[in-house]
């Protein structure tokens, strides 16, 4: 049986007891980052060997896993935060044990997409997730460029390096549309700021992005949900979290 187990985004309270009754009964654990993965596993006083399955290994470690699969054991699969496959390893296993008629299922947890598009007031009947958009300016304005015409309440995750510019040409490719930028969600300085794109680009001129970034696009439908009245510096802060995992 092959077991893919959200893990908690921040909060390590968020781990479900679900997760945690199949992290102790597999055999296997298959971990993007086994130092993490054995730290939460340590915190749950769970004892599991570990194999690395990770974006650069994926062919190599799949192989394996399919191999041990096929033996009778039973693997779960474990990334860093949140849930495999989604901008995460995971796809390609799903794949293979699929077409290898495998017995696999999912144990969900927290999930950052979710979370923020909640938390961003914007609207959540309908919404696309699009992931990282590309590093370099070019290929980012391009992927952006396709989402122009979008109906759909549009997410992103960005990192703290590439925040900045990302604000900049989203402003510039979709207008001053309304947004919402989550931080550090289910962490102890959890935010989530809310604005007018330009609003947002232009507060982080000043400020120094740190830590991990959903970024949550009104679509492209003219309603008044898109008008530019601003609800900037709107900031939800939970308690104080346990902040021990990414």
């Amino acid at each position: 049986m092959l077991y893919l187990v959200s893990t908690p985004i921040g909060n390590l309270g968020d781990i479900t007891l679900r997760a945690i009754e199949t992290l102790k009964t597999v055999d296997l654990v298959a971990s993007e980052d086994t130092r993490k993965t054995g730290f939460l596993l340590k915190h749950l006083g769970i004892k599991k060997p570990q194999i690395s399955f990770h974006e650069h290994n994926e062919q190599r470690a799949g192989e394996k896993i399919m191999a041990l699969l096929e033996q009778g054991q039973s693997v779960a699969i474990v990334t860093n935060a949140g849930t495999p496959g989604i901008s995460d390893p995971g796809y390609t296993i799903v794949r293979r044990a699929i077409a290898g008629g495998i017995e696999m299922t999912m144990i969900p947890g927290a999930s950052a997409v979710v979370m923020a598009l909640v938390l961003s007031g914007l609207p959540v009947h309908s919404f696309t997730f699009r992931g990282f958009p590309p590093h370099k300016a070019g290929a980012r304005r391009r992927f952006l460029e396709a989402d122009k015409s979008s109906p759909y309440t549009l997410i992103y995750y960005e990192s703290p390096y590439r925040l900045k510019a990302f604000l900049e040409d989203a402003h510039t490719i979709f207008g001053d549309r309304q947004a919402a930028i989550a931080n550090d969600l289910t962490k102890l300085f959890e935010t989530v700021q809310r604005g007018a794109l330009s609003e947002l680009a232009k507060m982080y001129e000043a400020a120094e992005p740190r830590g991990e970034y959903t970024v949550v696009i009104s679509g492209s439908i003219d309603s008044n949900l898109n008008k530019p009245e601003s609800i900037l510096n709107t900031k939800v802060t939970k308690g104080r979290h346990k902040d021990t995992q990414k």
